[in-house]
């Protein structure tokens, strides 16, 4: 069913649309103005027609001048792309090396893992790249009679840095605001030791501090009485507190942010150059089944010690030297720790104890004391925190003798 539906609309009579706008006088339209101003001579008042503040008449404070800030340019990397800029010049008077612990200049390689390329990029450094460090002089010129004079200058230098001694109460102090309940800022030495850009970080942190807090870890810690001297070496600072693997570094009473050494970053790591080989076929003085009976008896004989990885060695290197006053085979239990970490280890010992390495078989460094074994007189003694009052050198100085003398072969 369909249901159609029809809309009206309606219109509105013509009376009534004249009284409608009879009953609106105040309707004002464009063809119809508003009859009161000329009926009544009505004027309205200023307040229905407010006008914006006349800005002469109100007091309004002059701006004061503000400085604008110079807003820094963002932080760009060295990138080895980069040779527009020439090259840059360091008169720091040592080589360039990665790592200054943990290579031997007197120790040369027998070949190169990869060509000569600068690890400061192509270009960017004053200095020839030789392979393993980038020397202070010209090789081509000659190294005749150079390292003392280096020796000497870094010697000079690090004494006018330095400048009057501290004393007990300035030095306690430093190491007080260097402690880990006083600040957070720290630099850590790992399995690499003190590597080339590690310097630059130590002078950054003496921009906030007199002191830096440095904890070695790890291979680096066999050998402390080097690693003191070769932070000593290249920063000119000097140690003023030394409790086992960690170090409090003084930058000196003449010490200026605005005169810091020029320190190159490098970019990479430099592949290690090829070295002879540690553990040889046999051992010398020895024939083939001796070295293989001895390889088999040093392997199951105690482990002297287990070395936790990235640990404190500090006293790795007395405790084989006592071993080795009764027993002629020493076996150290290296489980856990990474290849390149024990045979590092191996390393260091043969030279710092010293002895003959026998294997590095199963995690395991097994040392032979030798045929003509001569344990040292005196006995050896570690100390794990050293003093540095003035009135307490005199009562350590025997003590620091007899440490000396069993560290005095370094790597």
């Amino acid at each position: 069913m369909t249901i159609s539906c029809r809309f009206f609309r309606r219109k509105t009579p013509p009376g009534v649309t004249s009284l409608l706008s009879a009953r609106r006088p105040f309707s004002a339209t464009a063809t119809s103005p508003s009859k009161l101003r000329s009926k009544y001579s009505f004027v309205p008042p200023p307040s229905l027609h407010p006008q914006p503040p006349n800005r002469s008449t109100i007091f309004q404070p002059e701006p004061e001048f503000k400085v604008r800030k110079v807003s820094k340019p963002p932080y760009r990397p060295p990138s080895s792309l980069e040779r527009s800029s020439p090259p840059l010049r360091s008169d720091v008077p040592f080589d360039f090396r990665f790592s200054y612990t943990e290579s031997n200049p007197k120790t040369r390689p027998i070949g190169l893992r990869e060509p000569k390329y600068s690890p400061f990029g192509p270009g960017r450094l004053d200095r020839v790249w030789t392979g393993v460090c980038a020397p202070a002089v010209d090789p081509k010129v000659g190294s005749a009679g150079i390292d003392g004079e280096l020796e000497e200058k870094r010697r000079v230098t690090r004494d006018r840095v330095q400048g009057e001694p501290l004393t007990n109460a300035e030095r306690k102090a430093i190491v007080e605001r260097c402690q880990r309940h006083k600040t957070k800022r720290q630099i850590n030495l790992g399995r690499d030791g003190l590597t080339h850009n590690m310097l630059n970080d130590i002078h950054n942190h003496w921009k906030h501090a007199e002191g830096v807090r440095i904890k070695c870890m790890g291979v680096p810690t066999v050998n402390m009485k080097n690693v003191c001297t070769q932070l000593e070496d290249k920063t000119f600072g000097k140690i003023i507190h030394r409790h086992g693997g960690q170090l409090v570094l003084y930058r000196g009473r003449n010490y200026s942010t605005k005169e810091r050494p020029v320190i190159p970053l490098m970019l990479w790591k430099p592949q290690e150059p090829v070295y002879p080989r540690l553990i040889k076929t046999t051992i010398d003085g020895l024939s083939i089944d001796e070295t293989k009976e001895m390889r088999k008896r040093g392997l199951s004989v105690s482990a002297l010690t287990k070395l936790a990885k990235n640990g404190y060695y500090g006293s790795l290197i007395p405790m084989v030297r006592d071993a080795f006053i009764c027993d002629e085979l020493v076996r150290i239990d290296c489980k856990g720790l990474p290849k390149t970490d024990y045979k590092k280890l191996g390393c260091k010992l043969r030279d710092l104890v010293p002895c003959v390495l026998v294997t590095f078989e199963k995690e395991q460094i097994v040392i032979w004391r030798g045929e003509n074994y001569k344990p040292a007189e005196g006995g050896y003694f570690l100390e794990e925190r050293e003093l540095y009052d003035d009135d307490l050198s005199l009562g350590n100085e025997q003590s620091n003798t007899d440490y000396n003398s069993g560290d005095s072969d370094e790597e």
